[in-house]
């Protein structure tokens, strides 16, 4: 399967399964005679966990350390569960710092009379933070 195919197979993009393998998370792929990349069904099982860990927000390092632990037959849940829960923290922590922006945007936003003044709560508010 070429890189077109196993993009359209796994939901990813070519760059995304290039950026992959620059990054190491997926082992280069064999090539052709003609120099065009082939993805075994392994591979594209490979992608398809890479692309279901981005999707909930896993960094390519976390990615890597996942992956590393699914080969390792002698892992254990409680290191998979470890690096979840960081993860969940760290969204947590960004999720209550979005929630601050949102709180004080709306806040200059519903302040702002929007009208043909040159008064804007939403520009005081920024020179001010």
């Amino acid at each position: 399967m070429n890189i077109s195919q196993a993009a359209k197979a796994t939901g990813l993009s070519a760059k995304q399964i290039r950026d992959y393998e620059k990054n190491g998370l997926l082992p280069p792929a064999r090539r052709t005679e003609s120099g065009y990349r082939h993805y075994s069904p392994v591979d594209l099982d490979r992608l398809r966990f890479i692309g279901h860990a981005r999707e909930v927000g896993f960094s390519l390092a976390q990615t890597a350390e996942l992956l590393r632990l699914q080969a390792d037959p002698h892992r254990t849940s409680c290191e998979v569960k470890a690096l979840t829960a960081q993860h969940i923290a760290e969204l947590t922590e960004k999720i209550a710092t979005l929630q601050t922006m949102l709180a004080t945007l709306q806040g200059w936003h519903d302040a702002c009379g929007g009208n043909d003044s040159p008064e804007c709560s939403i520009l005081r508010g920024l020179e001010q933070a």
